[in-house]
């Protein structure tokens, strides 16, 4: 099958363009979406920590509560970005003469997508806490990838990819 991404684009962005304000509440919904979750995680770190600190418990239990939610976030993105750097596929915008909605300088570094991957490993932090909380947050980092896609910005095989290693790496802190 030969897709042609210029036509797909057009057709799952014609009603945000035929909007009067489309293109504005899509990037606004991309910086209001991507500030949510990362003003989440520093709150839940603080959580974490204050919540042994009030529990009577020391700091170093404090710390070690939270070296997992750091660590494996930490480590997985610089991973994570270390590899996309050396694959360093090309941007829809790059490939295809269309006019994203999210306008964006860069060259290359597509797949997987960051954004969607620290949405979603983020996310799983938050699960591993609250279960309600964290399905929520799960729902938004798709609306994240929704939104990178809409926006031009990546194709859908970078943000399913981002989102599947996010969650993947935030499994894992049901192991530690």
């Amino acid at each position: 099958m030969n897709l042609d991404y210029g036509k797909f684009y057009g057709r799952i962005t014609s009603g945000i363009r035929s909007g009067a304000h489309g293109r504005e509440i899509l990037n606004a919904t991309d910086r209001f979406l991507a500030g949510v979750m990362y003003a989440a995680y520093p709150a839940l770190l603080l959580r974490l920590v204050c919540g042994k600190l009030l529990q009577r418990g020391g700091f170093r239990e404090a710390v070690t509560t939270a070296l997992p939610y750091l660590l494996i976030p930490g480590v997985s993105f610089v991973l994570l970005s270390i590899i996309r750097d050396r694959m360093n596929w090309k941007r829809p915008y790059e490939e295809w003469p269309i006019d994203p909605l999210i306008c964006r300088e860069k060259k290359g570094h597509s797949m997987p997508s960051r954004h969607v991957f620290s949405a979603a490993v983020i996310s799983m932090c938050i699960l591993r806490q609250n279960a309600a909380l964290g399905g929520i947050c799960l729902g938004l980092s798709a609306c994240i990838a929704a939104v990178r896609v809409l926006g031009g910005v990546h194709y859908p095989r970078d943000v399913i990819a981002g989102y599947l290693i996010g969650v993947a790496e935030g499994s894992l802190l049901w192991i530690v």
